[in-house]
């Protein structure tokens, strides 16, 4: 009886607790935003994840704002993007998790629903 405890701990903290944020962009294929600690943000869909947030992502757009490297003083930031069709992130790196707001509500979410470390 005691092997099936952390079973049931650990399936009813991916439904019901913070991470029931990725549980649910897995099960509707819903894309979320992700703030990393390289100063990157990361738009995409979660195919699979585990407790310690590692996750395998699809479609990923990662986005980021960097300053020319000119000899003047006043340079403007400059956004950059790029296309990931599949990447690993490690879950250390994630800051915030969070549902793409401009998506139908196809799911029960509200808007203020998100998982941050």
């Amino acid at each position: 009886m005691e092997e099936d405890a952390p079973t049931i701990n650990e399936e009813e903290e991916f439904n019901s607790g913070p991470l029931s944020v990725l549980m649910t962009s897995v099960k509707y294929n819903s894309q979320v935003l992700i703030n990393c600690r390289n100063n990157k943000q990361l738009f995409g869909r979660v195919r699979a994840f585990d407790r310690h947030c590692n996750m395998v992502l699809e479609n990923v757009r990662e986005m980021w704002t960097e300053v020319p490297k000119t000899g003047e003083k006043k340079a403007l930031p400059v956004n950059k993007d790029r296309f990931i069709s599949k990447m690993f992130l490690q879950g250390d790196s994630v800051i915030i998790v969070l549902i793409n707001p401009k998506a139908k509500k196809e799911t029960s979410w509200s808007s203020s629903e998100h998982l941050c470390y």
